[in-house]
């Protein structure tokens, strides 16, 4: 398919339909309900599940059908943890050592390679980034969503399709 992606209804909503385009009045609409998180995820996917899951699911922002979504997020702030770790601990480049005999005793010389885990983690962000959008987690998807005052009820997606 060409061109940009739809947004989903309830983002729509959220943000107050400022396209006025009309909404899609099929769309599914899985129950909002947060899902499980996954059992299989690392530890520091599991903090990040933790850390984002109550808020997206206050203002109605998941379903049980977006766990495998959210779960790729995690993962990749995981894997984006990881990866710093290991660029914080041995530095953007890696020096390699080859000693070489010669005549006179002995040289070194240093080869310099890209640390992988530089571009793991680069890898990652751009994941996180793009998963990020897609739940609102960022400063510009937030700045889009406009959130009904609390006294209009909790499920901003109740009236859409009545």
């Amino acid at each position: 398919m060409r061109g940009r992606k739809p947004k989903p209804t309830a983002l729509k909503v959220l943000q107050g339909n400022p396209g006025k385009r009309p909404v899609n009045r099929n769309e599914p609409k899985p129950t909002p309900t947060a899902p499980l998180c996954p059992t299989w995820l690392s530890a520091e996917g599991k903090a990040e599940w933790r850390r984002v899951v109550p808020e997206l699911d206050r203002i109605g922002m998941l379903t049980k059908v977006d766990r495998a979504a959210l779960a790729t997020y995690c993962e990749a702030w995981a894997t984006f943890m990881s990866a710093q770790r290991l660029v914080h601990e041995h530095g953007l480049v890696l020096l390699k050592y080859k000693d070489l005999e010669t005549l006179d005793g002995t040289k070194i010389y240093v080869t310099v390679a890209k640390n992988p885990a530089a571009q793991m983690a680069r890898d990652a962000a751009g994941l996180i980034r793009q998963f990020s959008a897609e739940f609102g987690l960022t400063p510009s998807a937030r700045t889009r969503i406009d959130l009904p005052e609390p006294d209009e009820g909790t499920d901003p997606m109740a009236n859409i399709f009545s």
